[in-house]
């Protein structure tokens, strides 16, 4: 097999840039862990630490009450030497799973599944990048530099939902259900992504097979993986833990409930600080069906595009699950490139990025002034939060847009490029 040098290249030159900034600037992992742009309660590489120490020890890891992981990282984590000591093993790891997180990409984008499908294809299909170009889009992404640096947890669910989507887009299906049943043990939200997930490998099926299977029986036989994927992961952390009811309280149990306010660069902290406790279920209850809405009313308005339904839901958790990060918007930006041929029907484009840039390039100052020097309060940082997370969402509002035109424009050709007025 011939060798891609792009490729190489690019899987190079961003491994290289990740050990040259760890050696050039030693300390900016503990700088990057302890921003809670990078880190959250449930990613936090600190916590990982705190959670490990009191694992080596024969200690419960969710003894302290700082622990929110998923134990099976402790054993992983385990068999490398102190971070603190010796740097270099741990960022090789994360960089290594940055580079398999981007070969993922490049098997998305080489099927050309984002262009075409088994029920609809685009008529701007030739308008597209080559996965090398996505895959290096994503590597240099100035998020996923960040994110693997401050050795954020998140990056372990990214690979796991990269890697359902380009087995599913392979017509593994299979393996794609266990991947997602791996995100979906480390973090719960992933497990939204079934319904749209299970359409994309129902599709390919039929595009190798040239035979429709059983509807009933494909989905049943394919969350029976999944359910026995996430129960033979528990399983194996309740021998590694041995309390499991506190496992599952201090991990599943911790991010539906969200107890902890750490600030973050999402909706949920400052709401719940600000409320009375009496309506804290009735809002947690609808917080959470509000999350959840969206996968339905997607895949069902979307059907003859699921891969477009599971990146968009991507970047819809990346505004409303409860501990979002940058690893999360991260994620959704490695899965625009792939929709280059929408690109030219967005509307607000500009303006979204650069509400994205003026949230990015304030939002530490906003921290610093709340945390540090004293001069704001909580306001400071959660308005531009709220500025992020509106860029965020006017950029996924405008992709759904361009989305939907070009199916209207595909089914009435002789209108296109006509402008299009709601009324």
């Amino acid at each position: 097999m011939p060798v891609d040098r792009r490729k190489l290249a690019v899987f190079g030159g961003a491994f290289a840039l990740r050990l040259l900034l760890l050696l050039l600037f030693p300390s900016l992992p503990d700088l990057l862990t302890a921003r809670v742009e990078v880190s959250t309660p449930v990613t936090s590489f600190k916590r990982l630490q705190e959670g490990l120490f009191l694992y080596n020890r024969k200690v419960s890891p969710y003894d302290g009450g700082v622990f929110h992981q998923a134990p099976l990282l402790l054993p992983i984590f385990s068999l490398l030497p102190n971070s603190q000591v010796y740097p270099l093993p741990t960022a090789l790891l994360y960089s290594v799973v940055d580079l398999l997180n981007a070969n993922a990409l490049v098997t998305i984008s080489d099927s050309g599944q984002a262009v075409s499908g088994r029920l609809y294809s685009a008529i701007r299909k030739q308008i597209r990048w080559d996965g090398v170009v996505i895959a290096a889009w994503f590597l240099f992404n100035p998020f996923t530099i960040a994110t693997c640096l401050g050795r954020s947890t998140g990056v372990f669910t990214s690979a796991g939902i990269l890697y359902a989507l380009s087995t599913a887009v392979q017509g593994h299906s299979l393996n794609s259900m266990l991947a997602l049943g791996f995100a979906s043990y480390l973090s719960i939200y992933p497990a939204l992504l079934f319904i749209p997930l299970i359409l994309l490998c129902y599709d390919r099926r039929i595009q190798r097979t040239n035979s429709a299977p059983t509807v009933t029986l494909f989905v049943l036989q394919h969350f029976a993986v999944f359910l026995l994927s996430i129960a033979g992961l528990l399983g194996i952390s309740s021998l590694i833990i041995g309390d499991f009811s506190k496992f599952l309280f201090a991990t599943y149990g911790f991010q539906l409930l969200v107890p902890d306010l750490t600030p973050n660069v999402g909706l949920w902290w400052y709401f719940f600080i600000e409320i009375f406790d009496s309506f804290r279920e009735f809002f947690l209850g609808v917080f959470w069906l509000h999350l959840a809405a969206y996968v339905g009313s997607l895949s069902i308005r979307l059907r003859r595009q699921p891969l477009f339904v599971l990146a968009s839901l991507l970047g819809i958790f990346a505004v409303f699950k409860p501990y979002p990060s940058i690893s999360d918007a991260s994620l959704y930006f490695a899965l625009l490139p792939l929709y280059r041929h929408i690109f030219p029907l967005m509307r607000y484009t500009f303006f979204s990025i650069s509400v994205l840039l003026y949230a990015t390039l304030l939002g530490p100052a906003f921290y610093h002034l709340w945390i540090y020097a004293g001069s704001g309060n909580a306001n400071f940082f959660y308005a531009i939060t709220l500025v992020w997370s509106l860029g965020l969402s006017i950029l996924i509002a405008d992709t759904i847009f361009a989305a939907l035109r070009d199916e209207w424009e595909q089914e009435n050709p002789e209108k296109r490029g006509e402008n299009v007025k709601q009324v």
